[in-house]
């Protein structure tokens, strides 16, 4: 997730099958990496965990930042070398730029750690395909943050989109200006609205991807065409320019009529990250099922495939106005 950016979307690599009943009382000491937006809700949500849930199992040993900050409420500031080295630290929470996940996943893995990451894990396919087979190996959890799909918002548009046959669909994202150079290709950054698209409604194939560019007004337009499995159309469009509201809109028509608008929806009262960080130490506890597991690797790394065949396009030529 791009730092200082309102929060989105949530997936995860784990361990062979956990040993369930022997984790009951184990702890996993934890580090936070970054402290932005979403460094600081993770560094108060694993401070505050929920009584009698998976969280309790979690125990923050400090948090590593570029920043000199000394400590931040009771959470005292570690350097990265003594976060790699520590026995006492079992697993990282990476909340840095997504220019770093890739570099930074790959070394907390390598030194046995477990690893959440806000999304995306890194910012090309390949790369998180390699990071993805070396938490495999190392027998090490790898989490990716996709809190978009853990919204009471998208839970119930997920409701009423279940079982319906889609004709044609549009999901259009708009939002303020972000720096490329730290979060990557819009496709990447956006992946929130991706996973929203491939979760609803299965593998999709990119049919085009077209990009405007207007430099002088910081403004940037992605369109991307999908088809769906069964020959249906999608169109995916991110949107940014200074000044603009963060607003998803949609519009899904199905046999059966329109959805145009989002579902109104109370928020939940547990805490987006408090709900990831439970998901994350439930994988370390060994209480997330294969198949579940096998579902969310899909699609995570299907996203991003799709993301870069999306860059690819888009750069073939990408069309800039002055």
């Amino acid at each position: 997730m791009t730092v200082g950016a309102s929060w989105e979307f949530v997936c995860c690599v784990t361990p062979s099958p956990a040993k369930g009943s022997s984790q009951i009382n184990k702890m996993f000491g934890t580090v936070v990496v970054g402290v932005g937006i979403a460094g600081l809700a993770r560094i108060r949500d694993l401070m505050n965990p929920m009584p009698s849930s998976p969280s309790e199992h979690l125990k923050l040993f400090g948090f590593v930042s570029r920043r000199s900050f000394g400590n931040i409420n009771e959470a005292k500031q570690i350097s990265l070398e003594d976060a790699l080295r520590s026995k006492e630290i079992h697993a990282a929470f990476i909340s840095t730029e997504n220019r770093s996940h890739e570099e930074t996943i790959r070394m907390f893995l390598e030194a046995g750690k477990h690893v959440l990451v806000e999304y995306p894990m890194a910012l090309s396919a390949k790369a998180a395909h390699e990071l993805w087979e070396m938490a495999e190996q190392k027998d090490k959890v790898l989490h990716v943050e996709h809190i978009e799909l853990l919204t009471e918002e998208y839970k119930q548009l997920k409701k009423e989109v279940a079982g319906k046959d889609l004709v044609k669909g549009t999901l259009h994202f708009t939002g303020s200006v972000l720096d490329e150079s730290k979060t990557g290709f819009p496709a990447f950054s956006g992946i929130a609205r991706l996973t929203w698209l491939i979760d609803l409604f299965g593998d999709l194939t990119v049919t085009s991807a077209t990009r405007e560019k207007q430099k002088d007004k910081s403004y940037s337009r992605m369109t991307v065409h999908f088809q769906t499995a069964n020959k249906k159309r999608l169109t995916w469009i991110e949107e940014r320019g200074p000044g603009m509201r963060r607003e998803k809109k949609i519009n899904f028509c199905f046999t059966s009529g329109c959805l145009e608008n989002l579902p109104q929806a109370p928020r939940s009262a547990v805490g987006l990250f408090m709900q990831d960080q439970n998901l994350f130490a439930k994988k370390l506890l060994g209480q997330v099922s294969k198949e579940e597991l096998a579902a969310e690797k899909w699609r995570i790394l299907r996203c991003l495939d799709l993301a870069e065949v999306i860059q690819q396009h888009c750069e073939q030529p990408e069309k800039i106005c002055s």
